[in-house]
């Protein structure tokens, strides 16, 4: 079933506590410009300004930071928009990897798993402005990591970006294929967020 945003919806999603380097809601937008071509960039503003918060996302500066709810808000309307599904949402979260320079330049200076576990906390406040995040178990004999992410809860869509960028972030540091999924979520009922993924 089509889910339907609300002003009620994204007022509730704009209170939310923290911010996100405007990196997060360009990426996304610049992932479906180059599926959908120009024209989606219209769609999604258009949406926007119906929903009451007006953005030109051109305007957005990567390094700058923005509500958290802009970023939420930015994924329901495009996934409201385009009928996107869950897998087109993890694949969002895999292209904002892709594209960062804050991932680029942590995969391209600290190329192990064991490095990145330490270095994780830190990656995640270059992102985000509240959040815990750790790497609570690396195993690279049987090849699996779990992160747990506590103290952040935006939207169950968020959640399913989060797999495809964290899934995408240890691909790049393994190099290998990697098979990812969230197996603890507040909106479920647990007090924190938990991904495993593997290799």
């Amino acid at each position: 079933m089509k889910e339907i945003i609300t002003k009620e919806i994204v007022d509730e999603l704009m209170k939310i506590k923290g911010e996100v380097r405007g990196i997060a809601p360009k990426s996304h937008i610049q992932f479906v410009v180059e599926e959908k071509g120009e024209k989606a960039l219209k769609k999604i503003e258009e949406r926007m300004k119906e929903l009451g918060y007006p953005v030109e996302y051109k305007n957005i500066r990567p390094m700058s930071f923005y509500p958290i709810g802009l970023e939420a808000t930015t994924l329901l309307v495009i996934k409201e928009l385009f009928n996107y599904d869950d897998e087109k949402l993890r694949e969002i979260g895999v292209y904002q990897s892709k594209v960062s320079l804050i991932i680029k330049l942590f995969t391209k200076y600290f190329v192990s798993m064991k490095v990145i576990a330490q270095k994780a906390p830190e990656m995640c406040r270059k992102y985000y402005t509240v959040g815990n995040l750790k790497i609570t178990e690396l195993n690279e004999k049987e090849k699996y990591t779990i992160i747990e992410v506590k103290d952040f809860q935006v939207y169950p869509s968020h959640c399913r970006m989060l797999e495809g960028y964290f899934g995408n972030v240890v691909k790049m540091v393994v190099n290998k294929n990697t098979k990812y999924k969230e197996t603890k979520c507040p909106f479920l009922g647990d007090n924190h967020h938990e991904f495993l993924i593997k290799w």
